[in-house]
């Protein structure tokens, strides 16, 4: 070959790797339709934080910010099947990490595993092995969890409690006593909200009667639910209910709480979403709220988290993909958290953006025993839970403990435990 033609080849060859690299940094574009359920004070705002650092780092792609209404996504979660049962879905969706996307999309063949998206940013040593777990089926990784939540949280207003002379219940025994001085100064001890909120008042009574070994054991069949333990505990809960405003069932969980903002009630059990809406209202953490674990659950995390996949045949599938970095990373995570009231999944978030409760949330999520919410998609399958629902919306009606056990009995049975 003379030295004459050296050059040129170079050249030539230098010309295909700028165009082999041009492609590779090719940014994705056009339109990405992200359908979540965040609609309330303090989640809404999380989602746009989100959205503008993926706006800053894809540019080119528009995003459809896909919301609907209703409380703890039980809306959302049926317009959800529907399209992804008529071969239209969304580019990605919220649903919770667990058995409410496994049992539901994954099982049905209507997902893409995104493992590949653990391995290429490194997500398999800065997300707890544990999570991992609850996001994995059949050795595949389905979603990507943008946050934890802690379930069994009673909130608190700070300044109703200082003028009764009160201290925040921790026990049950706490809690009636509690409950009965408020009720006798006319205010209401516990706002409660439509049927999805009392099956999360429900599960953290469960927890708080029986502590935490037990009530996993409901979920993994060690704990047997015609037990003494459960019944305990259905009648504490019945007791609570004693305690609630009489219009809950015509109440979101965002207006349940703000019947505690406006001194109407004194205290709410809710995930740590409220933490978001409270500070949405304007109020400070530890100034005109406060919060200590549901009564009789200290030392136990009931968690969930919300998490994002990857449909089959996702419109703009690229997009979609950038997305899920997006929602995995750091960056994306410290944008969402501090708004919506979680903590990051990513175990690499930055402490120092996160308040008063969130921090306090941080060190009991590393220290708690943490067992699995059942209203919130974690703890047992959708036909099961769905159940569970139905049963608690029987026993509202006629407040019959022993029939209440006997439904949540055959509920269990027929999931096989």
């Amino acid at each position: 070959m003379s030295k004459k033609r050296l050059p040129n080849i170079i050249a030539v060859t230098l010309m295909f790797a700028m165009i082999l690299l041009a492609g590779c940094a090719a940014q994705p574009s056009g339109d990405l339709e992200v359908f979540s359920w965040w609609t309330a004070g303090g989640e809404a705002e999380g989602l746009e934080a989100m959205l503008e650092v993926f706006a800053e780092q894809y540019p080119d792609i528009v995003v459809i910010n896909a919301t609907v209404a209703g409380g703890a996504g039980v809306d959302a979660r049926a317009v959800l099947a529907t399209r992804m049962q008529g071969g239209d879905p969304p580019g990605s969706f919220q649903v919770h990490a667990g058995h409410e996307l496994i049992d539901t999309y994954v099982v049905a063949d209507q997902m893409e595993s995104i493992t590949f998206l653990y391995e290429e940013e490194g997500w398999l040593d800065v997300y707890p092995p544990d999570l991992i777990e609850i996001l994995s089926y059949d050795g595949e990784i389905w979603s990507v969890p943008v946050n934890i939540h802690r379930a069994n949280v009673l909130w608190y207003n700070a300044g109703v409690f200082t003028e009764q002379g009160l201290t925040p219940p921790t026990t049950m025994d706490d809690f009636f006593a509690v409950a009965e001085v408020l009720e006798d100064g006319g205010i209401i001890p516990l706002s409660l909200g439509e049927s999805w909120t009392v099956v999360h008042l429900f599960e953290t009574v469960l927890l708080g009667s029986m502590g935490p070994d037990a009530y996993s054991g409901l979920w993994n069949g060690s704990t047997d639910w015609g037990s003494s333990q459960v019944t305990q505990a259905l009648e504490n809960f019945d007791r609570m209910l004693d305690y609630v405003n009489e219009d809950f069932a015509a109440l979101s969980w965002d207006q349940a709480t703000q019947l505690v903002i406006d001194g109407t009630a004194a205290m709410n059990i809710m995930g740590d979403w409220a933490e978001g809406y409270f500070k949405a209202q304007g109020w400070t953490p530890g100034i005109e709220f406060g919060w200590v674990a549901s009564p009789g659950s200290s030392g136990a995390f009931d968690a969930l988290s919300d998490s994002f996949g990857l449909p089959k045949d996702a419109p703009n599938r690229d997009a979609a993909i950038a997305w899920l970095r997006v929602c995995g990373s750091k960056e994306g995570q410290d944008a969402f958290n501090p708004i919506k009231g979680s903590i990051p999944a990513h175990t690499g978030g930055n402490r120092g953006l996160y308040d008063q409760y969130l921090q306090s949330a941080m060190d009991d999520f590393a220290s708690d025993a943490i067992v699995p919410s059942l209203m919130h998609g974690a703890a047992a399958s959708p036909s099961w839970q769905q159940d569970i629902i139905d049963a608690v919306a029987l026993f509202l009606g006629g407040r019959d403990v022993s029939a209440f056990q006997a439904a949540l009995v055959a509920a269990a049975g027929d999931a096989g435990y």
